[in-house]
């Protein structure tokens, strides 16, 4: 007899938190053929800020010597920190697990993938059919891998994998330049890994602000060996001289061409650990979501799943009912915190039909944890331009060093970057690059949630002085805006 859910949710990370006390006496299916607990906890953004810390500290003796302190990293215990981050990554992982497992009644795990054979029915890969009232997608994303020869070496990894590698390699090649790659450069560099970074355009981080991506690249070019304009051809092993079974692998590049051309010719690199990190595709192309209505779902050109304002799934252009989706299988954002907003507006339609809620929540914030760390929120330059023009946007960048904290720190890099409505002073863009990025942008985000214009947040509240909080403050007060009340 084909078992019958009122809930199946494929993904037990964001997708774990959709079975609420209102599930309590109803039936549910999560299924989830990987590690419990999702990308985020296992091999996304906890792990890899529980590693970017020890390497900032490592990183804070060539920085201190400049205010006359002489400080020294000894090297890194690499085992130690990696045990250390997932002996308590994986006891979260198996409670959560063994508590849909085994302690709820109203609850079945299924750890094995599913696609869709008919509206509102799974197919397992063993063959077990499931149907459901309702089916939440909340299958995530999984990284991009190059065809080229030598990727399935055991020295290839992605960030589902590199955390987990037994030593700290000597020498590790980072393949990409988004922020995935970013963070592991500047991981490994910190904990004394010598780091070769090769990106195909010449900016890193090219989505975020010119200046910020500008800034950036230069940046990591002082700390690690930069190289672009050059895209992945091959990997191929080396032996070691007898068994030819070495642990070194020759990494191959061939320099780019068109719009990303530039100096670089074709070159090697030997190096212990190569890490792909080209971005991220959703697994919408492993779910059959041809079959899971009759004209078939939805899907955007970038793969995610097409949803409407309520998170309802979508078959030429209408919402399909009982189908849902959440996280990176329906958005091309790739964060937990939009993960988590979707999955608790679609919790809340699930259980209240009559009175759905939007999941439209602008603006959209993220980070880098890099060195130094990188935040943004709303519009780029370049994007405020083409939707206003330039008559209507005021844009200033303040420096940290401009600010008594940052005089402190004899900061030579860190920026604000602001971007408001010249009419209204509302701010339509944040961007920041600097110590503790990820924390200074929160007033923006909320100004900008809000509809607080700049001056009034400059003038309307105190700022705590000599904190590097004074740094927002005078971007805020350095846009041509309209002055409020407020002196």
């Amino acid at each position: 007899m084909t078992p019958h859910f009122d809930l199946a949710i494929i993904g037990s990370g964001s997708g774990n938190s959709m079975i609420t006390p209102f599930w309590d006496d109803r039936r549910v299916a999560i299924i989830d053929s990987g590690v419990f607990g999702g990308t985020c906890l296992n091999r996304g953004c906890i792990p890899t800020k529980m590693f970017a810390y020890p390497s900032q500290l490592a990183a804070s003796a060539a920085k201190a010597s400049r205010l006359g302190v002489d400080l020294e990293a000894h090297g890194a215990r690499w085992r130690e920190i990696r045990d250390r981050i997932f002996t308590r990554i994986d006891a979260i992982s198996d409670g959560g697990r063994r508590y849909r497992d085994e302690e709820l009644d109203n609850t079945t795990l299924v750890d094995e993938e599913v696609r869709f054979t008919g509206p509102k029915q799974l197919t397992t890969a063993g063959g077990a059919v499931i149907e459901a009232d309702n089916i939440v997608v909340a299958a995530g994303s999984r990284p991009v891998l190059p065809v080229v020869p030598g990727i399935d070496l055991p020295q290839v990894h992605t960030s589902d994998t590199v955390m987990r590698v037994d030593e700290l390699p000597e020498k590790i090649i980072v393949v990409g330049g988004g922020f995935i790659a970013a963070e592991f450069a500047s991981i490994f560099s910190g904990l004394g890994s010598e780091v070769v970074q090769v990106n195909r355009s010449p900016r890193l981080l090219r989505s975020h602000d010119d200046t910020i991506s500008e800034r950036f690249t230069e940046l990591a070019a002082r700390q690690w060996d930069l190289r672009t304009g050059a895209v992945l051809s091959s990997i191929e092993p080396l032996t070691d001289g007898g068994s030819g079974t070495g642990q070194r692998v020759r990494v191959n590049f061939t320099a780019a061409y068109g719009d990303q051309a530039s100096a670089t010719s074709d070159f090697s690199e030997d190096a212990n650990l190569v890490l792909i990190a080209q971005g991220r595709t959703p697994n919408t192309d492993r779910l059959n979501v041809a079959a899971a209505s009759e004209g078939g779902l939805d899907v955007r050109e970038d793969g995610t799943l097409a949803t409407d304002s309520f998170g309802r799934l979508l078959s030429a252009g209408q919402p399909v009912p009982g189908l849902w989706g959440i996280g990176d299988v329906v958005n091309s954002w790739q964060l937990k915190h939009v993960a988590n907003h979707e999955q608790r507006v679609v919790a809340h339609n699930l259980e209240h039909p009559d009175d759905l809620r939007s999941m439209e929540l602008t603006p959209v914030p993220s980070a880098v944890f890099s060195r130094p760390q990188i935040a943004t929120a709303g519009l780029t330059e370049a994007e405020a331009l083409a939707l206003y023009g330039a008559d209507r946007i005021s844009v200033k960048v303040q420096d940290y060093g401009a600010v008594a904290y940052g005089w402190a720190m004899e900061d030579d890099h860190g920026l604000v970057k602001l971007i408001a409505e010249r009419d209204t002073g509302l701010i339509v863009g944040a961007h920041l690059l600097g110590e503790d990025a990820s924390n200074l942008i929160q007033p923006l985000i909320q100004a900008m949630s809000f509809g607080l214009d700049a001056h009034t947040m400059a003038r309307g509240q105190y700022w705590i002085h000599p904190a590097l909080a004074e740094v927002v403050e005078n971007a805020l007060l350095g846009l041509e805006v309209p002055v409020s009340g407020h002196l």
